[in-house]
């Protein structure tokens, strides 16, 4: 996030630094051309000047001689241009002139010179520019303008003075550059600070920490105000899961004492029970009062069950293999057969603490309600982390495999069996906030029937890092 930041604000400060330095390099180009026309300019109302006694006298050769040393000196050559736009003398042979006045703008500042009127000033000269700067003085004034003087000063030396000045001022514009990407660093992190808490935090709360509680204390006041709201929502989200699971805990404690009396008094009637009507409602008042108590204690299963909250790094292979021989005595107290295929290592990423009551209820649930004698617990790894219970039992139809994860649902075929229909529902909603997804499909077909495969899917995990003191890790 702090990168993204700075990739917008240090843009913005290149753009502020070069909105004010390409002007200022405009202003400066502008001034160096100014200063240089302003100089030739002098050079060249000088040479008006000794042109016009000149042309009087008719004594042009120490013009000659002067524009000549000038040019040696400066390398800029001169020339003096008749009314007519003949070549009548200049620093350099009349050929050489003559060329130097066919290349440049006559129809500019010369006409304009030899009408009588100064030019007007040149553009700004740019570094890339190759044009030459065309200087031209008239001789005389008004009607009795005998010619001009053209300077013909090349750009070169000026373009180079100019990307100086231009690299000077880039320097210089590094500092305020320099002092903003300083500035910005801080600011960023003083404002992205309150955020990066934010961002911990709630990946705290989504791993299950409602303990957690930001500092609200520094960064921008909007983000201080964001931090306390967020304080409050955990805070509120905490205390309404607490009330939540005491009111669940604490009713299904205070029922059992009552039904216990309950059906210790409907038992006790049976000495005094006449007729076969009574008899048969004694024993439905038993079997009722028996389902409660068994309802009460899915409830506090399925309390245990969903205080269960984010995901950790889970050796499979071993976690099952810790269950297992509890499973295959739960399952020779009842005639059913339990197996095992695993792979030597899988690791996934699971519930936190959870993965392994979520596949003791898994395999409770084949117990009673399969109806099979073969239990298989088998797992595999690849894109995916596969883990499923399956069993060879009449299994569910299609049609009632997605209703089989709502809660309280019971199939048409169970109702008679012990459960709640909350256990599937809580492991599918557990195994879906660990980033992972509850399958229903077939098991293990055996006699005409296609059983029931319960199948986690889970995102695979990298083993921990562990140092050589570190103790292997707990499944």
């Amino acid at each position: 996030m702090l990168r993204r930041l700075l990739t917008i604000l240090l843009p913005v400060a290149f753009v502020l630094v070069g909105a004010v330095v390409a002007p200022l390099g405009a202003v400066i180009a502008q001034q160096q051309t100014q200063e240089v026309y302003v100089d030739r300019l002098g050079d060249a109302g000088r040479f008006a000047a000794l042109a016009r006694t000149a042309l009087e006298t008719d004594r042009d050769n120490a013009l000659a001689q002067e524009m000549s040393r000038y040019e040696q000196l400066y390398g800029i050559p001169t020339v003096v241009v008749a009314p007519d736009g003949e070549v009548v003398t200049g620093s350099g042979d009349r050929e050489r002139m003559r060329a130097l006045v066919a290349d440049v703008d006559m129809g500019a500042g010369i006409t304009a010179a030899l009408a009588g009127e100064r030019p007007e000033p040149p553009t700004t000269v740019w570094p890339w520019s190759s044009d030459p700067l065309v200087v031209a003085e008239p001789i005389g004034r008004d009607s009795e303008v005998a010619g001009a003087v053209v300077l013909v000063s090349s750009t070169d030396g000026l373009g180079a003075d100019i990307l100086t000045a231009w690299g000077w001022m880039t320097l210089l514009s590094l500092v305020p550059l320099a002092l903003l990407v300083a500035a910005s660093l801080p600011l960023s992190w003083w404002v992205l600070q309150p955020v990066h808490r934010l961002d911990e935090a709630t990946t705290a709360v989504t791993a299950g920490d409602l303990d957690v509680h930001v500092d609200a204390e520094r960064g921008p006041s909007e983000l201080r105000r964001l931090t306390e709201s967020f304080n409050t929502m955990v805070d509120v989200v905490r205390r309404a899961l607490e009330r939540q699971r005491a009111f669940v805990s604490e009713a299904s404690h205070q029922l059992r004492n009552p039904l216990a009396s309950l059906r210790l008094s409907v038992e006790n009637l049976a000495p005094y029970l006449k007729g076969e009507d009574a008899v048969e409602a004694h024993a439905v008042a038993i079997e009722e009062t028996t389902m409660m108590h068994r309802m009460l204690n899915s409830l506090l299963a399925a309390t245990r069950l969903e205080s269960v909250t984010g995901s950790e790094a889970v050796e499979l292979t071993a976690l099952v293999e810790t269950r297992v021989p509890r499973w295959r005595a739960l399952g020779e107290s009842r005639g059913i057969e339990v197996v095992t295929d695993l792979p030597e290592q899988v690791w996934a990423q699971a519930p936190a603490g959870g993965l392994g009551s979520i596949l003791d209820e898994l395999f409770s649930n084949a117990m009673r309600l399969s109806g099979g004698d073969r239990i298989e617990i088998r797992a595999d790894d690849g894109e995916e982390v596969r883990i499923g219970v399956f069993d060879n039992g009449t299994g569910l139809p299609e049609e009632e495999r997605e209703a089989a994860l709502g809660r309280f649902w019971r199939s048409p075929s169970h109702q008679n069996i012990e459960g709640t229909g909350l256990g599937l529902a809580i492991v599918a909603d557990l195994v879906r906030e660990s980033g992972g997804r509850l399958v229903l499909g077939d098991g293990l077909a055996e006699d005409g029937r296609h059983g029931l495969g319960v199948v986690i899917v889970l995102p695979p995990a990298d083993p921990p890092k562990e140092s050589d003191d570190d103790e292997p890790p707990r499944p």
